[in-house]
């Protein structure tokens, strides 16, 4: 895949510093951290250079011995994990506190921002010690929702139009819980934008949205750029939903015996198997998930069938954080 690099504005010289090999180190901040770049990712806040929190390098990365590779692999080890997308390039995280990035020859870096921003991010997060959840969430005056959902549920429709109807995003796609006050799970905020199939962005319209350019064919969502309506502080968790598609919008607790499994089946972890969880991690993530299901739980929200309706959850979900319930 050789792609032409799209048109970027050029950050602030303050956020910027030489890196290796002729890059230049850019710095950001997302999800409460202070992160340095050799990849440029001009998704995120720029922020002023500073001792990093996180680290991205642009260098070899060597999956260990007998280590299996394919189109796809992964690797697992309690310190550090191993990503490789034979088409994209091979990411390793350390510690949660560094992330090599090897690119695939001809890959720029707008599509290394694709599992870099995804599922390489979501992993060192979770490195961290925070959970991390395959959601997105949005903030309401103080309080917030989570959405999540298998694939094709609406989870980035319904935030879009949340977004419209004048709330701010917190994070798409990956979503950081900071559990270190067990009373107060915060969603961590993330980056200015929202990924939207072209459906869904053309019955939402928003107007203070930028659509980045496409960086591949099969990519079907394009990535809009908020210039307003994002929420850039941390905000405790009010409400977890699973989306599912209905006949109308309606809102319903999940049992206690059922609140944990679905948090457990949409952590972002899980989506690697057991493999993810080696030696005491696998404990450690099950307290975390019991944690959040115990302190918030789980309802079911029914989003009607047809994007003309997607307000009506909307109203459906701005009613239930009013009711003081949850």
């Amino acid at each position: 895949m050789n792609l032409p690099i799209a048109s970027l504005a050029r950050p602030d010289p303050a956020t910027e510093t030489t890196a290796p090999a002729g890059r230049v180190r850019h710095f950001y901040k997302a999800y409460g951290l202070i992160v340095s770049s050799d990849v440029a990712l001009p998704e995120l806040e720029p922020a002023a250079t500073a001792t990093p929190d996180l680290e991205i390098a642009v260098g070899p990365v060597d999956f260990p011995d007998g280590a299996s590779q394919g189109a796809t692999a992964f690797r697992f080890e309690p310190r550090r994990q191993y990503l490789s997308w034979q088409a994209v390039g091979t990411f390793m995280i350390s510690d949660g506190r560094r992330i090599d990035v090897d690119p695939a020859p001809g890959i720029d870096d707008p599509l290394l921002a694709f599992p870099l921003l995804g599922p390489v991010m979501a992993l060192a997060l979770h490195q961290r010690g925070l959970l991390v959840l395959h959601a997105s969430a949005i903030a309401v005056s103080g309080e917030s929702v989570i959405f999540m959902g298998d694939k094709g549920a609406g989870k980035s429709t319904t935030a879009g139009a949340m977004i419209r109807a004048g709330h701010r995003l917190l994070t798409d796609d990956v979503v950081a819980l900071d559990l270190s006050d067990p009373n107060r799970p915060m969603i961590l905020p993330g980056f200015p934008q929202l990924k939207l199939a072209a459906d869904a962005a053309g019955a939402i319209r928003l107007d203070q949205a930028e659509v980045r350019p496409q960086v591949h064919p099969q990519i079907d969502k394009a990535q809009h750029r908020l210039r307003d309506g994002f929420a850039g502080e941390a905000v405790p968790v009010s409400r977890i939903y699973v989306l599912e598609r209905g006949g109308r919008a309606a809102i319903s607790p999940l049992t206690g015996a059922a609140a944990l499994p679905a948090i457990i089946k949409f952590s972002y972890v899980t989506r690697f198997g057991r493999q993810a969880l080696p030696g005491d991690l696998a404990a450690a993530h099950l307290s975390q998930c019991a944690q959040v299901a115990g302190r918030v739980g789980v309802s079911r929200l029914e989003v009607p069938t047809g994007l003309t309706r997607i307000d009506e959850a909307v109203a459906a979900i701005e009613t239930d954080l009013t009711s003081g319930t949850g």
